[in-house]
């Protein structure tokens, strides 16, 4: 009888084996880990978009031979909200004034401006504590809105901007004419030549269905004040050129949502689980990070629906570094943050594919970076004429003349001193966009 009962037990809970599997721990293995820059922390702040493509650029002075420089996030955040301020009241009010921003925004200005080290213009009077934007955004919010009435009134001073530049100035700093960096003297424009850094070089893409494929558009998300364009290709093909431009040496910078359950910057983690957390018990919640589970199949259609119904926004942007294998589901990317050196990841992620299928909102890479099947597919050539100085442009240009625009590049002046770097608060989470 004893005999029976315990053959009974074993059968019993080789049944049970059978119908539940046993839970096994995600085990991932890094494939390639892209030159990158230490992670930093934008603290309490909405400029991911400056971490984030300064710290892609950090990697493209890497992947180019020109070393290892800590770029000022800040210079260009600095010079992003005085613009915002001007759109701001030209459009009446009407407009966006917040602290998030795209990539190609600090794009945009490292052209027009140049770029300085982190050392030469920390942004802050006191590079001891951490960036807290939550005050600069409310003033030059009251500013701005005064500029608005006085102007509907008749009554805009003609030199209304002087005081936006002197509410900056006081929060960030007075921006450098020229500084000493490594034993010699530049502009933030000859050390962006310096660096061989041409922002004309980059292209953002996207994939959604409510615009044709294979052409550029106006991508509409409310940071996107400055209009920018966007490729739009088949989702396929914009995971083709990511990978490509990975495994060909190339960092990439991501606009994501990370707003969903299946983000977590604390676990290191980013998946699109196939079961819906209001599914989940308790327990299955608390180890959703910790288990390997099955993920969620990702459509164009099943993408277009979570961006239309507003589910997937363009909350925050990061860094893709490199790639990840994991051992039940197989790609991953590595990708890098701005909110400090969390996780045992230490600030980096691992990022399912399907996770970046779901919610990428756009990518930023280096044209040469892009499959030549794709560019050639969506007009991007490289312009051979005297003076392009080898930019993309598309054959049919009407539309986007604005991404060629002129660039300016003025020589490196002579040696001198090094400045001393001060010190950079390692900092907390920040605020997500």
């Amino acid at each position: 009888m004893k005999q029976f009962k315990f053959s009974f037990l074993a059968l019993a809970l080789l049944l049970l084996a059978h119908i539940l599997p046993a839970q096994e721990a995600y085990q991932f293995k890094e494939l390639k880990r892209l030159n990158t820059t230490s992670v930093k922390s934008q603290d309490n702040t909405g400029t991911c978009w400056a971490f984030s493509s300064a710290s892609f650029l950090e990697s493209e002075a890497l992947r180019m031979g020109k070393g290892m420089h800590d770029l000022s996030e800040m210079f260009v955040v600095r010079h992003i909200y005085r613009q915002k301020c001007e759109n701001y009241v030209r459009r009446q009010g009407k407009a966006n004034l917040s602290q998030g921003g795209l990539a190609h925004d600090l794009l945009n200005a490292v052209r027009d401006y140049g770029i300085v080290p982190e050392m030469v213009y920390p942004g802050r009077n006191d590079p001891s504590k951490p960036f807290n934007h939550s005050k600069i955004e409310k003033d030059l919010q009251d500013l701005c809105n005064g500029f608005v009435n006085d102007a509907q009134n008749n009554k805009l001073d003609p030199n209304w901007l002087a005081a936006v530049d002197k509410r900056l100035d006081e929060e960030f700093g007075e921006v450098p004419v020229k500084f000493t960096y490594d034993g010699s003297v530049f502009t933030p424009v000859s050390f962006r030549d310096y660096l061989g850094i041409d922002p004309d070089a980059y292209v953002s893409i996207t994939s959604f269905t409510h615009h044709p494929y294979w052409k550029p558009f106006m991508l509409e998300v409310p940071d996107n004040f400055s209009n920018g364009l966007f490729y739009n290709l088949p989702i396929s093909e914009m995971m083709r050129c990511l990978d490509n431009a990975l495994e060909t040496g190339y960092t990439v910078e991501w606009d994501a949502d990370v707003s969903n359950r299946g983000f977590s910057a604390q676990n290191g983690l980013a998946i699109v689980p196939e079961k819906d957390w209001k599914d989940k018990s308790d327990a299955q919640r608390a180890e959703t990070f910790k288990f390997y589970e099955p993920e969620h199949a990702v459509s164009q259609d099943y993408r277009q629906d979570l961006f239309d119904r507003q589910v997937t926004q363009d909350d925050h942007l990061m860094h893709i570094i490199g790639m990840v294998d994991e051992a039940h589901s197989g790609h991953y990317y590595l990708v890098k943050n701005s909110w400090g050196p969390i996780s045992d990841l230490k600030g980096m992620l691992y990022t399912s594919e399907a996770y970046m299928r779901l919610n990428t909102i756009s990518l930023v890479l280096h044209r040469d970076a892009i499959p030549a099947d794709i560019r050639q597919k969506t007009g991007l050539v490289v312009n051979d004429l005297p003076g392009s100085n080898g930019r993309a442009r598309p054959l049919e240009s009407g539309d986007i003349k604005s991404m060629d625009r002129a660039n300016p590049t003025p020589g490196k002046i002579q040696s001198s001193n090094l400045t001393k770097k001060p010190s950079t608060p390692s900092g907390n989470q920040g605020t997500k966009q």
